[in-house]
């Protein structure tokens, strides 16, 4: 899985103020200052408790934030910007995926488990990139070897010190040749594992993450494959000894320890619906284990240690961020154990008409900006004029107040719509500047969302 890049390195992360990291969110996320504020401090905090002496580092314990509003107005983009801001462990699960033991549903320890896999895969992408230029080097070689015959065996000691020399000057010149691509139609001979996946029988109500067992250890010849020997052409050839070379210079049980330790010092979870299980005890039908959902998700909050094929993991000072609409039900429905783990309670904003033009054209992954990206890569020169936003902001927050608000996501459906033509012709149009004005906006729109029914429907 490729490692998410920061928008600035990790050592700069470490000296951001509180007003600085809410100036890198701003860049991508619109309004919601609020919020904003309180994953800075949240975040700043967690850098100071890193200075402080280790006995009172164990004790400061992270300040949980619940975030309080509306689908589709920034919350999950809040926590996730912030995890790419520190390269930091990032999961978002949703609360009504997990059922009480006992019922059908995933067990809340996975979220740890989840989580220590996500940053076993960032830090062994990091290794490998530190290594990469070192196993290159080891595979040119390895390659070079198969590409050369190998040299014969000299008695005189003056004819095998020339033939070294003609070895050496032979293999600069396939050196030179490889790196500049004039060997590329040649073949070599490679011994390939295959890679076999056995088919398990799980017995029916049992679940495969309350299964410690290693089943690769237990029965390693089933998972090593069998070895054969293929013919490929050099580039492949190349691709693949990088490939083993990379994997023998990353050592895994190394990765599995700073994974953990990642986790355990700046993992973020973002546990979003949480007002879905907000319900108490006594409810009916699939509502019976809400408070039982709460209850197994406290210890997790609160801190405890989960078992994973990686090791132990202490969520202790993992940063929790919960979100929810709490339409239905209040934040204080909630347990009052687990209410006392989000002391920090953020709510957000509805977005309106002049927050959708902001969005379409302000935050470096704006609508517009990718959309004009998009049809520029067939040759198509896209411009939006100020009017055409400006209706298009209109429309989408009239669909929004007709039907179901869903925030900022509408403008993703009133785009596509408002597109639909010239992202469908766009192949014969390469070579050609389309602008989008006010009169475009609404033939395309206007009769939709005129409609309450259509609006409902496309929009």
């Amino acid at each position: 899985m490729p490692i998410y890049l920061p928008e600035v390195t990790p050592s700069s992360a470490e000296s951001l103020t509180p007003r600085e990291i809410v100036s890198e969110l701003d860049k991508y996320i619109v309004g919601q200052h609020k919020a904003k504020r309180a994953v800075a401090i949240a975040l700043r905090n967690r850098l100071r408790r890193q200075k402080l002496p280790p006995d009172m580092a164990e004790e400061v314990a992270p300040k949980n934030i619940l975030m309080i509003g509306p689908t589709g107005v920034g919350k999950t983009e809040i926590a996730r910007r912030l995890a790419r801001l520190t390269r930091s462990p990032f999961l978002k699960v949703e609360a009504s995926k997990f059922t009480e033991v006992g019922y059908v549903g995933r067990d809340v320890e996975s979220i740890v488990r989840d989580l220590v896999g996500l940053a076993v895969d960032m830090v062994r992408e990091e290794m490998l990139a530190l290594v990469r230029e070192k196993a290159r080097q080891h595979a040119e070689e390895r390659l070079l070897d198969l590409l050369l015959p190998p040299s014969p065996g000299v008695a005189d000691e003056s004819e095998a010190t020339e033939h070294r020399d003609v070895a050496n000057r032979t293999r600069d010149r396939f050196r030179e040749q490889l790196r500049e691509g004039r060997l590329d139609h040649r073949t070599v001979e490679l011994e390939v594992r295959e890679r076999s996946t056995p088919m398990f029988e799980v017995v029916s109500g049992s679940s495969l993450e309350e299964i410690d067992i290693n089943v690769k250890e237990m029965l390693p010849g089933i998972f090593q494959g069998r070895s054969k020997k293929r013919r490929l052409r050099v580039p492949e050839a190349f691709d693949h000894l990088c490939r083993e070379e990379e994997q023998k210079l990353v050592d895994m049980e190394t990765v599995s320890r700073s994974a953990v330790e990642r986790v355990e010092q700046a993992g973020i979870v973002f546990l979003d619906e949480l007002d879905k299980v907000a319900g108490r005890e006594g409810g009916h039908g699939p509502d019976v284990s809400r408070e039982g959902v709460q209850r197994d998700l406290l210890p997790i909050v609160e801190g405890t240690t989960v078992n994973t094929k990686w090791g132990m993991v202490r969520t202790d000072h993992i940063l929790f961020i919960a979100a929810g609409a709490f339409h239905v039900s209040k934040p204080s429905d909630l347990i009052p154990e687990l209410q006392g783990r989000f002391p920090i309670r953020v709510e957000l904003e509805a977005l309106g008409r002049e927050d959708f033009v902001r969005i379409l054209t302000e935050p470096r992954n704006a609508l517009i900006r990718q959309y004009v990206a998009l049809l520029g890569t067939e040759g198509v020169d896209l411009q939006f004029d100020r009017a055409a936003v400006e209706r298009i902001a209109d429309f989408a927050a009239l669909v929004n107040e007709r039907t179901e608000n869903i925030g900022a996501r509408r403008l993703h459906t009133v785009m596509e719509r408002l597109l639909d033509e010239v992202s469908f012709d766009a192949p014969q149009l390469s070579g050609t500047s389309i602008t989008i004005d006010e009169p475009y906006v609404n033939r395309m729109l206007a009769e939709i969302v005129k409609s309450d029914d259509l609006s409902r429907y496309v929009l």
